[in-house]
């Protein structure tokens, strides 16, 4: 059984609150519980995580070496400046796709740069939480098709 970790990084816990302008008013355990639903009808365990410490995210993609198939990450603000964060996927190896909610390249200068990007699969931003779902399906896809080669 193929397995997917989804990571959330600073402030997405706090969705459904956060500007909701920009974000929507859905909360991340409502998110979670969608992609939960579309991993089981796949066949795939998922596994979330979110927390505001970089070393925490960090952390849990080493741990997803040999224990995960892929990783579906939002990295929030971290995106813009986490080096660390961005060694530590491309350290693991794992097929990682990066979620943004809102569109990133449409938004404050800072935000226009990922360095996250050039060493995942892809990145989806601007389809609110369907993003997650999006992107969800974007990693399947692309593990699913590994597994067969």
């Amino acid at each position: 059984m193929a397995s997917y970790l989804v990571l959330n990084g600073p402030n997405l816990n706090m969705l459904g609150i956060r500007e909701p302008g920009v974000y929507g008013d859905e909360s991340l355990a409502v998110i979670e519980g969608r992609l939960t639903r579309m991993a089981e009808e796949w066949g795939v365990r998922l596994e979330t995580f979110q927390s505001n410490h970089e070393g925490e995210l960090i952390d849990r993609i080493h741990a997803a070496y040999g224990s995960h198939d892929g990783i579906l990450i939002n990295p929030g603000a971290l995106t813009h400046y986490s080096y660390a964060l961005r060694d530590a996927i491309s350290a693991v190896n794992i097929p990682t796709v990066e979620v943004h909610m809102s569109n990133i390249h449409k938004r404050e200068a800072f935000r226009h740069v990922s360095v996250t990007a050039p060493v995942v699969l892809g990145q989806i931003a601007g389809f609110g939480s369907r993003s997650y779902e999006l992107g969800l399906m974007a990693l399947h896809q692309a593990v699913s098709v590994s597994k067969r080669e």
